[in-house]
């Protein structure tokens, strides 16, 4: 049966042209998110600065809170004790362990300053000059003697350059006193390097530092770069779970695609396989046939898949790392297991499509097979109903969940998924929801289209089953992408308003180097400013009490100034003040607040950002929207305890009527690096963070709408040129070629707007669920063009895919024997 099977290709090799476009996209995109899959896990960071050190010891990332199953990971650098060195030293086989200080330092190339001591750790050498005194400091070629100024802690510092090294560059080398004095806590290092005494095994040394405290981590060979780039560590989950969702939805969406490729091509050789069971073929060697095409089909696009699919594993790495989800110092790996998957997933997927496409023909009788050839109309299986219900139920189960248990943000995680299950149960019983939604539109499209309206819609009505395989692509590439795209402006939507809804700042102040802690009582002294306050964010966790209604991501916080009632805090406070938010204080959500039962005076335990831990007195409660809570505590708090330490942002609220802003702009001008902007800016920035995340999100729905787009087109061409003999006969029998194109429009029509119907039915079950949760309505928010986009780019494939093909074919004699291939 392999011979025939490969005689069947040659000479149908158009027939098979649309199973093996499938498997070539398919097997690309699965491997490419393969790819970003191996790179999260792996996030390889070649070190630099610390290439030098054997081992590197840093904080423990992650936090486990009492009672939880999964460590909550901590988004700031949690840093070691110093008094951690002399223990490193005292282990066996370590000859000298080096505390590294790091803290920001902007001026020119540089980013971050260092202590001296560290420089060996990358080593820097001295090319001229001498190791930094107070008031100096040692940079990579800077030319010895001149001056150089570095705003550190949001104020202006001027050194004296003593030295001049090799090394990487963006650094700066300060005296060790001075490193911890600017640092602003000496007692604890970002990380400390470990020097391995020669021929010492470093595993038996790495096991040996990891006992000596529970809280701290060993890196060795490329994760030592880790420790110079924490940020590539806290976006490893973010590239991971990107990168699992996406390739988990584009194997499924693959496996659809290419089963309804496979399953119209065994449809269009029923009379094939009717004249094969009539000259005494089994079963059994149909099946063998089919799998054997299947085989020889998918084999060779999955090796051609491959290649696009490296470049496409690249490009998508290289985009998510200039938008902030990937670090950009990542390494991109793409080794055996992301091809073995997307390998994999393809040829399942068409040996899948292959069995169930082959249990049909095989089993049919030979009359029977024949009869179906003519004119398909059995449809309906046990087998079918039961898979079609299942999804169903899926998709059921996921809406009921999104609508009920989900809050906020988190409702994407149940109504992402159920946008599949609600697909793909339509698809499978397609011919009843075909037949349900042609009934509705035929009326109004025969009316419309008179004598050839009527010819089509009996043509549809009597072709039914197979008038499904062409509504069900539309279908897809619709629902997919009108609910992927009305997700992420509904989510966009909701966290702006959010955001904006409470916001009372009229201007802010900026500075990516930092705000002096002086600039806001100077900023308070300007006429006609009501209240200023600092502006901080951060992530952590409540301990206790243990049943805080926060996941595994921990609690967002935000760290202001205490303040009266005319404070620029974006809250609405429901009980206590925000006057006395100083010290070790917090004001919590009211919701919050009644889930831990916790009220103005009682005390909780969390750990902030960076692992320290803190018992805070609530001193009040506000109202918050459900899904963006944030936790309140003083800037003075939670700002040293981030990576940097910094305060970014100094929020201002002016009194009625003021102007404030050539005053702000002068105080702004005597202080390096600061900017003010007004609130219009302020949502600006927080709708551009928005926007970048959302931006991911188009670009993978993006890949998945043109692939489903590639099955509308394999679909509708392939079914058009079977119909070559109908044409002919039409022709045959006095119908014009416009008639007879006329008639292929009508259909086109039925086809578009059924696939339409159903597609956006699709979307709304998991829309209106997701929206109620998100925003305070249950429609979806978004502009109507990226609906008519998506509609009038189906109308576009519907009508192309099926005209064009049909306008070749009708240009030969209708008395031309019709090809097979």
């Amino acid at each position: 049966m392999m011979r025939l099977a490969v005689r069947t290709l040659r000479h149908r090799k158009s027939g098979f042209i649309a199973t093996f476009v499938a498997v070539v996209f398919g097997t690309g995109i699965v491997m490419a998110c393969g790819g970003l899959m191996e790179t999260g896990i792996r996030s390889n960071v070649e070190p630099q600065r610390l290439a030098a050190s054997s081992l590197v010891v840093t904080g423990k990332q992650s936090h486990l809170r009492p009672g939880a199953e999964d460590a909550t990971p901590l988004p700031e650098r949690v840093g070691v004790p110093a008094d951690l060195v002399a223990k490193i030293r005292s282990v066996e086989g370590v000859s000298d362990a080096i505390g590294d200080l790091t803290f920001p330092a902007v001026g020119g190339a540089v980013a971050e300053g260092h202590n001296w001591s560290s420089a060996v750790l990358a080593p820097y050498k001295l090319t001229s000059g001498h190791a930094p005194r107070s008031g100096q400091v040692v940079m990579p070629g800077a030319n010895v003697g001149s001056q150089v100024t570095f705003v550190i802690d949001g104020e202006p510092k001027t050194f004296t350059v003593s030295g001049s090294a090799t090394g990487p560059a963006g650094h700066a080398f300060f005296a060790d006193r001075e490193a911890a004095r600017l640092a602003g806590s000496p007692a604890r290092f970002a990380d400390i390097g470990v020097l391995v005494a020669p021929g010492t095994n470093i595993d038996d040394v790495q096991d040996r530092i990891k006992a000596l405290d529970g809280n701290i981590t060993v890196r060795a060979g490329i994760d030592r770069g880790l420790a110079e780039h924490p940020d590539a560590e806290s976006q490893r989950t973010a590239l991971i779970s990107v990168a699992g969702s996406f390739g988990g939805i584009a194997a499924m969406t693959m496996m659809f695609v290419v089963a309804s490729t496979l399953a119209l091509s065994a449809q269009h050789r029923e009379r094939e396989f009717a004249l094969l069971r009539g000259i005494g073929t089994t079963p059994g060697q149909v099946r063998r046939m089919i799998l054997g095409e299947a085989l020889l089909v998918s084999l060779p696009a999955v090796a051609l898949g491959a290649v696009p699919g490296i470049f496409l594993g690249r490009f998508l790495f290289d985009q998510l790392g200039s938008h902030g989800v990937a670090s950009p110092v990542v390494e991109f790996s793409q080794g055996l297991i992301p091809f073995a998957a997307g390998a994999g997933a393809a040829v399942l997927a068409a040996i899948g499509a292959a069995l169930i496409a082959a249990r049909k023909s095989a089993k049919i009788r030979p009359v029977e097979a024949l009869m179906e050839a003519s004119l398909q109309r059995k449809w309906f299986s046990w087998v079918r109903l039961l898979f079609g219900l299942a999804f169903l139920g899926g998709g059921l189960a996921l809406l009921i969940v999104t609508a009920t248990v989900m809050t906020g943000p988190l409702a994407g995680a149940t109504a992402g998924p159920s946008i599949l299950c609600w697909a793909i149960g339509v698809a499978v019983l397609g011919p009843f929801w075909t037949k349900a939604v042609l009934a509705v539109w035929r009326w109004p499209v025969q009316a419309l289209t008179r004598v050839n309206g009527r010819l089509a819609i009996r043509n549809v009505t009597a072709r039914s089953v197979a008038m499904s395989a062409a509504v069900m692509p539309v279908m897809l590439a619709v629902g997919i992408s009108t609910a992927n795209l009305y997700m992420q402006t509904t989510q966009m939507h909701a966290a702006s308003a959010a955001f904006t809804r409470d916001l009372r700042a009229d201007a802010v102040l900026v500075s990516d180097a930092g705000l002096s802690a002086t600039i806001a009582d100077q900023v308070r002294a300007v006429p006609g400013v009501a209240s200023a306050s600092a502006f901080v964010r951060s992530t952590g966790t409540i301990d206790e009490p243990r049943n805080a209604p926060f996941d595994e991501d921990g609690a967002p916080l935000l760290g202001v100034d205490a303040q009266g009632a005319d404070g620029t805090a974006p809250v609405r406070l429901t009980s206590g003040s925000l006057a006395g938010l100083t010290g070790s204080t917090v004001a919590l959500p009211e919701y919050v607040a009644g889930k831990i039962h916790r009220g103005v005076g009682s005390t909780i335990s969390m750990t902030l950002g960076d692992g320290t831990p803190v018992t805070l007195r609530v001193v009040a409660t506000f109202a918050a929207e459900r899904g963006y809570e944030n936790i309140i505590l003083p800037a003075s708090l939670l700002g040293p305890h981030t990576t940097d330490g910094l305060t970014k942002q100094l929020l201002v609220r002016t009194t009625p009527g003021a102007d404030v802003g050539p005053a702000l702009a002068k105080l702004a001008a005597a202080h390096p690096g600061v900017q003010v902007a007004d609130r219009d800016s302020l949502v600006a920035a927080n709708a551009e963070d928005l926007q970048t995340q959302a931006w991911v999100n188009y670009m993978l729905v993006g890949m998945l709408i043109a692939y489903t787009a590639v099955s509308v087109v394999n679909t509708l061409v392939s079914s058009t040129l079977r119909r070559r003999r109908e044409f002919a006969l039409q022709r045959l029998t006095g119908s014009t070629r416009m008639q007879v194109l006329r008639m292929l429009w009508t259909e086109s029509t039925l086809v578009t707007l059924a696939g339409i119907t159903l597609g956006t039915l699709v979307a709304l079950a998991c829309l209106i669920p997701f929206s109620a949760k998100v925003s305070t309505s249950a429609i979806p928010t978004g502009p109507l063009w990226i609906y008519g986009v998506i509609v009038g780019a189906a109308a576009l494939l519907t009508f192309g895919s099926t005209l064009l093909p049909a306008t070749t074919t009708l240009r030969h004699s209708p008395t031309q024997p019709a090809h097979t291939d």
